[in-house]
């Protein structure tokens, strides 16, 4: 059963009457401190724009490409299919798209709407190989369902 304290976390952030960039940035250093990863983001989906834009993250630097095309990078594969993609060498994968040179292992979470519609993304990464095992990836997709509420609040 992934961890109930980040997830009761996750629950409250969402469910607080404040700005969306707070909340966003307050979920996003959540996570990354649950799980010791070097960088987490979320992301909105924007099919009309086709675009995939950063709301937030944490770790030592933004990320490289604050918006890019829904086409792109291991984050079109989650989009495209609708579930995670989990790679634990970034190096072996043609699909990924460089964010940072240190990262060696990356987890790509959609967040489904309605329909299953991916709405938005959860993307860790992490200077270890292999760094989401098992538990770790149920963790985030259990994180990534409660996030479902983040945007059925709006923008």
């Amino acid at each position: 059963m992934p961890d109930s304290e980040l997830l009761d976390t996750l629950r409250n952030i969402t469910a607080e009457d404040s700005n969306r960039a707070i909340k966003a940035k307050r979920i996003v250093d959540a996570i990354r401190k649950e799980g010791s990863w070097r960088w987490v983001g979320i992301y909105d989906v924007d099919f009309q724009r086709g675009l995939v834009v950063n709301i937030a993250w944490s770790g030592y630097s933004a990320p490289s490409s604050p918006a890019f095309p829904i086409t792109q990078g291991l984050t079109s594969r989650a989009i495209a299919g609708s579930r995670t993609i989990n790679v634990g060498n970034v190096a072996d994968d043609s699909g990924y798209m460089t964010t940072f040179d240190s990262t060696r292992a990356e987890i790509i979470v959609p967040i489904l709407g309605h329909g299953d519609r991916v709405i938005g993304t959860l993307d860790v990464e992490s200077e270890h190989l292999n760094a989401f095992d098992v538990e770790a990836q149920a963790l985030l997709e259990e994180s990534a369902r409660v996030l479902q509420e983040f945007w059925a609040k709006g923008k």
